[in-house]
């Protein structure tokens, strides 16, 4: 069975990929297995040296989709940093390329919970990756604007170290009962009335006066 899929996504510095890796080892402590994939654009800047040009940008989706289906057929929990999405968003903004959002919504209507980084977290320079402080807001804007768009829900994690990590882990740990919510609720006793007049819990005679 595929494992179950956590997206990370926000702006620059929102602390994307400290959050996925805390998540992971918390995760793993725990015995579950669980991976991070890292995120296809920081691999492309690393292994080429620059930032990707606007047609390079769909394999750079394309490969971040496919590092994530690959992942969850070989583990139980996955987080991953960044999906599609935040590429297509990045198309837009420095592009003014929006062709990319169709496909990367459906790759990420895939994942079973979406974690947005709030822009609580100060802005700190990462190499060829950060444009600087002034593109966050438009780029939150961005992501909030594709997934209610696309009637894709979302939890913004906010707070500083251990706070912003056990925030994620209440979404995740919520994410993970829901078999066990879905089967107490199945177990549970249907409450039944049962009338005065006859062993009939769904009887309709405690409605009506009875005239002699």
């Amino acid at each position: 069975m595929p494992g179950q899929v956590i997206a990370l996504l926000g702006a620059e510095s929102t602390g994307k990929t400290t959050l996925a890796h805390e998540l992971t080892r918390v995760l793993a402590a725990r015995g579950l297995n669980a991976v991070m994939v890292p995120e296809a654009l920081r691999l492309f800047c690393d292994q080429q040296g620059r930032t990707p040009m606007q047609h390079e940008q769909a394999p750079i989706a394309a490969e971040q989709t496919r590092l994530i289906e690959q992942a969850r057929r070989a583990h139980g929990i996955v987080l991953a940093d960044t999906t599609a999405l935040m590429t297509a968003v990045y198309s837009e903004l420095i592009f003014r390329d929006t062709s990319l959002y169709a496909q990367a919504l459906i790759d990420h209507a895939q994942v079973q919970a979406t974690l947005l980084m709030s822009l609580d977290l100060g802005w700190t320079a990462d190499g060829l990756q950060r444009d600087g402080p002034h593109v966050r807001e438009p780029v939150d804007g961005l992501i909030r604007s594709a997934l209610q768009g696309a009637g894709q829900g979302y939890a913004v994690v906010a707070g500083h170290g251990a706070a912003r990590v056990d925030h994620a882990l209440s979404v995740i740990e919520h994410l993970l009962d829901e078999p066990a919510r879905q089967q107490r609720s199945m177990g549970a006793a249907r409450w039944r009335w049962f009338c005065d007049n006859c062993d009939d819990g769904e009887c309709e005679q405690h409605w009506l006066t009875r005239q002699r």
